[in-house]
């Protein structure tokens, strides 16, 4: 594997310190003064000085109308770079937000306080602590379900199935985030789940694809359902082991310059048939893993349009601990396809039957069945049906129509772990 550039943006640690300070200008300077000088005042209760320094700087950012580029507090900052370590302290849930109403989704519960205490995957997240989280961005609501080990949260969460609001009250332990999970199938199809890329992902693909090979593995199942994205260079490491020779993904600034380029140099590790699970949820790195398989040839697409996240962030540490993540760049699949706000269009499309997966507790999974077929077709164990078969031969364009499922606000490694 070949990089031609910097390092992927969310992991530049090298970059210049900024000062806090070289955010404002004269104008807005005096503005401010002016303000607490009413506030001093006028103002009935006590005021928090760390707390409007950081609205301040939020604001800043929030004035680029780029959801992708944010301030992170101090605690915020940390909890982002633990996050890629895939080990933190909160209650084990994977969360999502739609990125025209700001609903928090659970997406995935794992072994842990949430998974004790009730909370299942598609929950609504409306409180926490209390608190009213309706206005208020993911990062924020992260660090807030997140805290010192051995400290209690109460989550308040709407559940679809039965219209109630339902409160959870948990201790905050340390979770590791088991970011691939994988099983052998039926028929010899190995199965294997990867909810984010993370440090630790790569690693753990390559070794479940390695078990799975040794207990017979005959065709693989990918399935990125859910997975937001996480770091370009773990998804281009993954994409390594299972690609030919040549261009796994490209970025490009502002200005059309190519920044970085990835290109595969391993001999082709992964030659068995292949099928990637998708939805509106895939986003960011799933996307680049998904948009390489589609490329190339060498797997099939399965279920609904992706996200649509083709941006790439850099985070630039501030003096204070506290940080900014700018957007610096868009990428490109492979054959140069643009997939920022448009998706990647499945090659089978198929929509989730949410109420039968529901009612079985996630056993009836259709998306994933059409997955299997898809498998069991080019392994010659069955035959193909008119509509499966058909989806998966009629398209070669990368590119979709947008996402068609609820989309969530997703970016590298900030928006599934609390």
């Amino acid at each position: 594997m070949t990089a031609k550039g910097t390092e992927d943006s969310t992991r530049d640690t090298s970059v210049k310190m900024l000062s806090s300070s070289d955010v404002v200008g004269k104008d807005t300077n005096e503005k401010l003064e002016k303000i607490q000088s009413i506030l001093d005042k006028n103002f009935y209760f006590k005021e928090d000085e760390q707390a409007k320094q950081d609205g301040i700087i939020k604001g800043y950012m929030e004035g680029l109308d780029d959801p992708y580029s944010v301030y992170y507090t101090k605690e915020e900052y940390a909890s982002f770079m633990e996050d890629t370590e895939g080990e933190y302290v909160g209650v084990g849930v994977q969360v999502s937000q739609a990125a025209d109403t700001k609903t928090i989704t659970v997406t995935k519960v794992f072994d842990g306080p949430a998974q004790d205490a009730g909370i299942e995957a598609e929950d609504i997240l409306t409180k926490v602590n209390g608190e009213d989280i309706s206005d208020q961005d993911l990062d924020t609501v992260v660090d807030k379900i997140r805290g010192e080990e051995g400290t209690e949260v109460t989550l308040t969460i709407y559940r679809s199935t039965d219209a109630k609001d339902h409160e959870y009250t948990m201790p905050r332990k340390k979770v590791e985030n088991p970011t691939v999970e994988y099983k052998m199938l039926d028929n010899n199809i190995g199965y294997v789940e990867v909810s984010s890329f993370y440090e630790v992902t790569a690693d753990q693909y390559i070794a479940a694809i390695e078990d799975l090979e040794k207990q017979g593995m005959e065709g693989l199942i990918v399935d990125l359902r859910n997975n937001g994205g996480g770091l370009l260079d773990i998804a281009v490491k993954m994409l390594d082991y299972m690609l030919p020779e040549g261009k796994i993904v490209y970025t490009e600034d502002k200005d059309g310059n190519i920044i970085d380029e990835y290109n595969s140099t391993a001999e082709q590790q992964f030659t068995k048939p292949l099928a990637v699970l998708v939805n509106g949820y895939s986003a960011s790195a799933s996307e680049i893993f998904a948009g390489a398989i589609k490329d190339y040839g060498i797997g099939s697409l399965v279920g609904m349009n992706t996200f649509g996240k083709g941006i790439v962030q850099r985070m630039f540490p501030l003096d204070d601990g506290s940080a900014i993540k700018v957007t610096i760049a868009k990428y490109f699949t492979p054959k140069g396809n643009d997939i920022h706000k448009v998706g990647i269009k499945p090659d089978v499309e198929v929509e989730l039957d949410a109420d039968a997966y529901k009612e079985s507790k996630g056993e009836k999974d259709n998306q994933l069945q059409a997955a299997i077929d898809n498998i069991l077709v080019k392994l010659g164990k069955k035959t193909a049906d008119s509509t499966t078969e058909a989806a998966a031969s009629e398209d070669s364009s990368t590119t979709g129509a947008g996402a068609s499922e609820s989309e969530a606000t997703t970016e590298a490694a900030t928006d599934n772990a609390e």
